[in-house]
C-alpha cells in the first residue's frame, strides 16, 4: 500500500499540466468541430464550455448569443446548441414549437454534419500532428533483426519459455519488423506461438494461455527488452557512493555481488533488491583487465553512473520526413492507431484473457502515461494518440455520445420516421447513467491499483 508521503508530487505536476493542456487542446478543437457547422447551418449555441461546470463556472463571458466559458471539473467539455437534447437535458426548451434557430428544426443531412464535426475534428487533429512530429522529429526505431545481443527477459518472458539471449524473429509466423512492437503484436493478434533463434537455432515458443492478461496488467511495461552491455559513460559524483575504488568511463559491468552480468537492464532489475546497501561490481576495465569496485547504492537502487546508451551498441533506423512525405505518412500513421484502437476494443468482447478490470483507466491513468519531464516529442505523441481515441469512443453508437446522436439521425434518413423527443430524452439519461457508470468503475479501478499496487 502507498501512503500520500511517498508519492513524487513534483512529478504529479508535470503529468497533470501536460493532462490539463492535452485535454484542453483536444477537448476545444472538438467542440468547435461541433460549433462551426452548426453556426454555418444558423444554429443557435447557447454555450461552448472548456470542461464541465456543475454549479459554477471559473470563467464566462457571453458574446452574442453564446457564453463562453471555462469550468471547473476537467473531465471533457461541451456546447449548447439550442433545440437539441443533450448532457443539459433542457427539457423545457423542448416542450415549445420548434424555432427556425434551433437544432431539431434543421434539416436531417445538417445535423448529422453537426454530429460528426467532433469525431472529424480528431482525426484530422490525430492525423495532422502525427504528420508534424514525422517532419520535425522523424521516426526513429530499433528493426527487431538489429537486436544483435538478443533480448533480456523479465519473470513474465522466462515463464513462458523465453530465456535471455533469445533473438525474436516472429509471432504467430509474422516477421516483427520494429521491437518495440513485440508486446502489441502478441495482445492484438493473440499470439499462440513466439519464433525465436536460440542457440543459432529456429524454435518455437508456445504462448501459454494467460500470457495477454499479465501484458495487459504491465500497462506497457514490455515483455521483452533489447540486450545491451552495462557500460559507464560518465559517473553522476551527486550520488555515487564508492566505498572501494570506483567506476570510470568506459568500464563495463560483468558481475552483480558475483552474479554475471550481461546486459544493461538485467543490472536495473537486479540492483532493486539492494537499496541503500553496499554491493560489489566487477568490472571489464580496458577491455582487457578486471577490477572491484564496492558502492553503496542510494534509497532508489541508483549505482550513481550514466549509461553508455543503446544506439552506441544497437542500429537504429531513423527516417526523416519533408514536409509533404510527412502528410501521407501521418495519416497512415494515424490510421494505424485507429485501427489498434478498434482491435483492442474488439478483444473486450472476443477474448477470454482480456477483462475490463484490467484494460480500463481513468484519467489517472491516461496521466501517468505523460513522461515525469516535459518532453515535447512525447507530450505530442500522446495528444495525437489521445485524439484518434477520442474519436472513435465517440463515434461509438451509444447515447450521450456524438456517436448515438448519428445512429439516431442515420435511423431517421432511413425510415423518414424521427424519434420521439421524449425517446431521446430517456435515452440520453440511459445513456449518460452508462457513461457516469463506466468513468466511475474506471476512477475506482484506479485508486484500487495505486493504493494497493504491488
Amino acid at each position: 500500500m502507498i501512503t500520500l508521503l511517498a508519492i513524487d508530487w513534483a512529478v504529479v505536476g508535470i503529468k497533470a499540466g501536460q493532462l490539463i493542456l492535452c485535454l484542453s487542446i483536444l477537448v476545444i478543437l472538438h467542440e468547435m468541430g461541433h460549433f462551426l457547422p452548426a453556426k454555418w447551418f444558423k444554429c443557435r449555441v447557447e454555450k461552448f464550455y472548456l470542461f464541465f461546470d456543475p454549479w459554477f463556472s471559473l470563467v464566462k463571458k457571453k458574446i452574442g448569443d453564446t457564453v463562453y466559458g471555462i469550468g471547473w471539473l476537467p473531465l471533457g467539455g461541451y456546447v449548447k446548441i439550442s433545440g437539441m437534447i443533450d448532457e443539459s437535458m433542457d427539457k423545457e426548451q423542448m416542450k415549445l414549437p420548434p424555432q427556425p434557430w434551433e437544432f431539431r428544426a434543421k434539416k436531417p443531412w445538417q445535423r448529422l454534419i453537426i454530429m460528426i464535426g467532433g469525431v472529424t475534428v480528431n482525426l484530422i487533429l490525430g492525423f495532422f500532428l502525427f504528420a508534424m512530429i514525422l517532419w520535425v522529429w522523424g521516426e526513429e526505431y530499433l528493426p527487431a533483426k538489429n537486436a544483435v545481443y538478443g533480448v533480456y527477459v523479465d519473470s513474465l518472458g522466462k515463464s513462458i519459455g523465453l530465456k535471455d539471449g533469445d533473438k525474436i524473429t516472429a509471432i504467430n509466423g509474422k516477421e516483427v519488423v520494429n521491437f518495440s512492437q513485440i508486446s502489441t503484436n502478441i495482445i492484438l493478434n493473440e499470439a499462440k506461438t513466439i519464433q525465436v533463434v536460440r542457440d543459432g537455432q529456429q524454435m518455437d515458443v508456445a504462448v501459454p494461455e494467460g500470457t495477454i492478461s499479465q501484458l495487459l496488467k504491465r500497462k506497457g511495461d514490455p515483455l521483452a527488452y533489447p540486450r545491451f552491455p552495462a557500460v559507464v559513460d560518465s559517473i553522476n559524483k551527486s550520488t555515487a557512493k564508492f566505498t572501494l575504488g570506483a567506476l570510470q568511463k568506459d568500464d563495463q559491468i560483468i558481475a552483480f555481488n558475483g552474479t554475471p552480468i550481461s546486459s544493461f537492464y538485467e543490472l536495473s532489475d537486479i540492483k532493486k533488491n539492494y537499496k541503500d546497501k553496499e554491493v560489489t561490481l566487477t568490472v571489464l576495465r580496458n577491455q582487457t583487465d578486471t577490477a572491484e569496485v564496492k558502492v553503496r547504492l542510494t534509497a532508489d537502487a541508483s549505482i550513481g553512473f550514466y549509461p553508455r546508451s543503446p544506439d552506441k551498441f544497437l542500429k537504429f533506423e531513423v527516417k526523416k520526413y519533408s514536409f509533404f512525405e510527412s502528410l501521407p505518412a501521418g495519416v497512415v500513421k494515424g490510421w494505424e492507431t485507429l485501427v489498434m484502437n478498434v482491435q483492442n476494443f474488439k478483444l473486450l468482447f472476443t477474448s477470454k484473457e482480456v477483462k475490463a478490470s484490467e484494460s480500463l483507466g481513468s484519467f489517472l491513468t491516461i496521466g501517468n502515461m505523460f513522461d515525469a519531464k516535459w518532453d515535447w516529442e512525447r507530450f505530442w505523441r500522446m495528444t495525437a494518440l489521445l485524439s484518434i481515441v477520442l474519436a472513435f469512443m465517440n463515434i461509438l453508437p451509444i447515447p450521450a455520445l456524438d456517436g448515438g446522436h448519428v445512429l439516431f439521425t442515420l435511423y431517421e434518413m432511413i425510415t423518414g420516421r424521427k424519434p420521439s423527443d421524449k425517446f431521446m430524452e430517456y435515452a440520453q439519461m440511459a445513456g449518460m447513467i452508462l457513461l457516469l457508470g463506466v468513468m466511475a468503475y474506471a476512477l475506482g479501478l484506479d485508486f484500487w491499483r495505486y493504493l494497493f499496487k504491488n
